[in-house]
């Protein structure tokens, strides 16, 4: 069946803007995640989208464009890259461009900055489809790779179990999630799991207390726990085998993959994380 091309003109920018925060992954970058949406800059106007990979902690600086990219489109695009890596330095950031038209023109200034930038260029296109309108992206430039947090944490947006077992986790990992809590409860007895869109955190009398939170992917759980980073943790970590990911070092929480319940040594370690974590948190708020 041909499709038929649709101008996206008709429905505006916004659109196609809140259509990708409901579903960054839309965008082909893989599994990642709305950390903000119309992010002002001091003195340099609204960056349109900050996604973010909860994995790697990976940041993208996304600008939408109708129509062909132009001059401003690409410097905006680059400013508000600079301006969040100088911001929160710990996180690799990538500058992403997306336009209905890429022009030759353009897409050669834009492989010059890519030589000393990590940028994106996504072309995308609007398709008729029945009553609806479909988009797709099509990488036009990669970022160039090389090789080998902030304070602010995600927006609590509430959520429920259900949408963890649904549409981030799955109702494995939700039970293994269960499992680790068994563990906090042995440290902190009154904490109870708080369903957050971005994240499950803890709460305690109905107030926050994440020293430890947790992100159910469909095949593993990231547990954080908000501790200073040290070489001999570092060491504790490793020789029990556990697996640990980046550590996010503005919010100083180690985070960790875990695929299955933990037993003996691992849970040993684990369980002494978590107890420093709690001791060095202080009350609720």
């Amino acid at each position: 069946m041909k499709l038929a091309p649709f101008d996206l003109g008709q429905l505006g920018e916004k659109w196609v803007q809140q259509l990708i925060a409901d579903d960054p992954t839309l965008l082909g970058l893989g599994d990642i995640e709305l950390k903000d949406k119309e992010r002002r800059q001091p003195r340099a106007g609204v960056l349109d989208l900050l996604l973010q990979d909860p994995e790697t902690l990976k940041r993208y600086e996304v600008e939408v464009q109708l129509g062909a990219t132009d001059e401003s489109h690409i410097i905006r695009t680059i400013e508000y890259w600079d301006m969040e890596r100088k911001r929160y330095p710990q996180y690799e950031h990538v500058a992403v461009i997306v336009a209905e038209d890429i022009i030759s023109r353009f897409l050669n200034v834009i492989q010059l900055f890519n030589g000393a930038i990590p940028l994106i260029a996504l072309k995308m296109t609007a398709y008729k489809v029945g009553d609806g309108v479909a988009l797709t992206f099509v990488k036009v430039i990669d970022e160039n790779r090389y090789g080998p947090v902030d304070d602010d944490e995600p927006v609590a947006e509430p959520a429920d179990r259900n949408f963890w077992e649904t549409t981030k986790g799955s109702k494995k990992t939700l039970a293994l999630t269960d499992e680790l809590m068994k563990m906090v409860n042995e440290v902190e007895p009154k904490a109870k799991l708080k369903y957050n869109k971005h994240y499950i955190g803890l709460e305690v009398d109905g107030a926050p207390l994440n020293f430890v939170s947790f992100r159910p992917k469909r095949a593993h759980v990231i547990m954080t726990v908000k501790i200073p980073k040290t070489d001999e943790t570092d060491s504790t970590i490793d020789g029990a085998g556990l697996v640990a990911l980046a550590y996010d070092g503005r919010s100083g929480k180690y985070r960790l993959s875990i695929d299955a319940e933990v037993n003996g040594k691992k849970r040993e370690v684990l369980f002494r994380l978590v107890r420093d974590a709690r001791e060095s948190f202080g009350k609720p708020d």
